[in-house]
C-alpha cells in the first residue's frame, strides 16, 4: 500500500521516456509510491513489479480495447473535440462502453494500491473518468487530475455523448489541473451548465467537497536539455547536420512534431512553398528541414495526413529543387533526445506553428537549447507555450499569409534582436521547469 500514486496511461518503463516521466519517477521514487498504467503491449498478462524504487502496478488491456477505448475513443473521438475540432470527432457507442470498463479498471488497480488517505495523481484525457470511480470506492483520498491537452469551449464540449459523466468524473478529483486559465474557466462553466452548480472563483462545491479548478502549464526538463546542448557529441552533430542539410546555404527552417493534424504541418509546409514561390526565399539561400514523427497510423486521419504531407513535399521540392540541393528535407521518423538538441542548434528558426496544443513541449526545448542566444522561434498563438515565450514571433497557423510573415520576421530581424527574445525566453524555461510545475501542483493537491 502506497502513499503516493501515479495513475496514466502507459508505464515509466519505456526507453526513451516522455516529459511526464521525468517529472513524475522522481517524485513517485523519492515517495517510494506506485504507478498503475498499461505496458504497452495488447493481451499481455503482468503482474505488479518494482522499477527504480517505484512499485509498478501493470493494467491489462486486450486489442479490443486498445482498438476501442485508446484509437477510438480516446483519440477519434476526445482528442479532435478536445483541439477545437480540427477533425470532426467520430463517436461510436461501443467506444464509450469500452472507456468506461477500462477507467473502472484503472480505478479498481489504484484503489488496490494506494494506502488509506494516500495521495492519488490520474493523468490525461485517457483516464476522465477515474477521479470519480475512484472517489466511489475511496473517499478516503486526496485525488489530483492533471489534463495535458486543451480543454474545449463550452460549446464543443456540449457535442461529446453522455458529456455529463465526464464532468462528474473530474469533479471526483479536489484538484483539476489545466494547462491554461480559460481551460478551468470553461470547466467551471460546465459544471453550471450541466450541474446546476454555482463556481466561486476557481472552486466549486460538490457533494460536500470543494473542488478546485487552476492552471498549471506543464514545462520540460530543462537541466537535461541544457546538458546535451553542451555535450561534445550533440555539438558535432549539429556542426555535421548544419553541413550535410544546410551546405553553404545562409538558413536551416526546422520543425520538428508528431505527425498530427494538429501541429499544422500542412499549412506549415504550404507557407514555406509560397515563400519559394514569390521569391522571399530561395533553395540556394534556405532549407527546411521537417521531422514528423509517425504517430497512431492505424487511424484513418493519420494515413491521410501522411499522404497529403508528403504529396506536397514532393511537389515543392519538384519544382524549386535541383539535382542533389531541394529546398525541403522531410523526415517520416523518431529521433532521441540527443539528436532533437543537435537539430535545434542547428537550426537558425524552429517553426512551431500547432492549430492547437495544450502546451507544446518542442518549443520549450529550442529555447532550452540555445545557450548562444541564437535563433529564432516562430509560434502559434494557440500553444499554451505562446502565454510565456511572448518573445516568440507569434502567428495565426490558420493564416498561411501570417505564418509567411512570422517567417519573413524572424528572417528580417537584427542580431541584437533575436538575441535578447531569445535570453528572456530561456530564462523563462529555465526557471519554470518540469520539476517545479510537478512540486506546484502537488502542493495545491496537499
Amino acid at each position: 500500500m502506497k502513499s503516493f500514486v501515479v495513475v496514466a496511461n502507459r508505464l515509466p518503463v519505456d526507453a526513451s521516456p516522455g516529459g511526464l516521466v521525468t517529472a513524475l519517477e522522481p517524485v513517485a521514487r523519492n515517495a517510494g509510491g506506485a504507478w498503475v498504467g498499461w505496458g504497452g503491449t495488447p493481451d499481455e498478462a503482468a503482474e505488479p513489479f518494482d522499477h527504480d524504487g517505484v512499485h509498478i502496478r501493470p493494467v491489462e488491456l486486450s486489442a479490443q480495447d486498445v482498438d476501442r477505448y485508446y484509437e477510438g475513443q480516446s483519440n477519434s473521438t476526445i482528442w479532435p473535440l478536445f483541439h477545437d475540432g480540427v477533425e470532426p470527432a467520430v463517436h461510436h457507442r461501443e467506444w464509450r462502453v469500452a472507456y468506461e470498463a477500462v477507467n473502472r479498471r484503472f480505478a479498481e488497480a489504484a484503489a488496490d494500491v494506494a494506502a488509506e488517505g494516500a495521495t492519488v495523481w490520474v493523468h490525461d484525457y485517457q483516464l476522465l473518468l477515474v477521479p470519480g470511480l475512484l472517489r466511489a470506492a475511496r473517499p478516503d483520498l486526496r485525488i489530483g487530475f492533471f489534463l495535458h491537452i486543451p480543454f474545449p469551449p463550452v460549446e464543443l464540449f456540449m457535442q461529446l455523448p453522455r458529456r455529463t459523466e465526464f464532468v462528474r468524473g473530474l469533479l471526483g478529483a479536489d484538484l483539476v489541473g489545466f494547462q491554461q486559465p480559460l481551460a478551468a474557466q470553461n470547466f467551471l462553466r460546465l459544471t453550471a451548465q450541466l450541474l446546476g452548480l454555482h463556481p466561486e472563483g476557481e472552486h466549486v462545491e460538490y457533494e460536500g467537497r470543494t473542488v478546485t479548478a487552476r492552471a498549471f502549464p506543464i514545462s520540460i526538463d530543462a537541466a537535461e536539455i541544457d546538458a546535451l546542448a553542451t555535450d561534445p557529441e550533440v555539438l558535432a552533430e549539429a556542426e555535421r547536420l548544419r553541413k550535410d542539410l544546410g551546405g553553404d546555404r545562409r538558413l536551416l527552417l526546422l520543425g520538428v512534431d508528431r505527425l498530427d493534424y494538429t501541429k499544422g504541418i500542412d499549412q506549415r509546409i504550404e507557407a514555406y512553398g509560397e515563400l519559394l514561390a514569390d521569391g522571399t526565399i530561395s533553395n540556394d539561400e534556405a532549407v527546411l528541414v521537417q521531422v514528423a514523427t509517425p504517430s497512431r497510423m492505424r487511424v484513418a486521419q493519420y494515413q491521410q495526413l501522411r499522404e497529403r504531407v508528403e504529396r506536397e513535399v514532393g511537389r515543392i521540392n519538384g519544382e524549386y529543387g535541383d539535382v542533389g540541393r531541394v529546398p525541403l528535407h522531410y523526415l517520416f521518423q523518431s529521433r532521441t533526445r540527443a539528436e532533437l538538441v543537435a537539430l535545434y542548434l542547428a537550426a537558425d528558426i524552429m517553426l512551431v506553428t500547432p492549430l492547437r496544443d495544450g502546451m507544446n513541449l518542442v518549443a520549450k526545448e529550442y529555447v532550452a537549447a540555445r545557450r548562444d542566444h541564437g535563433g529564432a522561434l516562430v509560434l502559434s498563438e494557440f500553444t499554451g507555450a505562446a502565454a510565456e515565450l511572448t518573445d516568440a514571433f507569434l502567428v495565426n497557423p490558420y493564416d498561411v499569409d501570417d505564418v509567411k510573415r512570422g517567417i519573413s520576421a524572424a528572417i528580417a530581424a537584427a542580431p541584437d534582436d533575436l538575441a535578447a527574445r531569445m535570453r528572456r525566453m530561456r530564462e523563462r524555461v529555465l526557471e519554470h521547469d518540469v520539476a517545479r510545475w510537478a512540486r506546484e501542483f502537488l502542493d495545491a493537491l496537499t
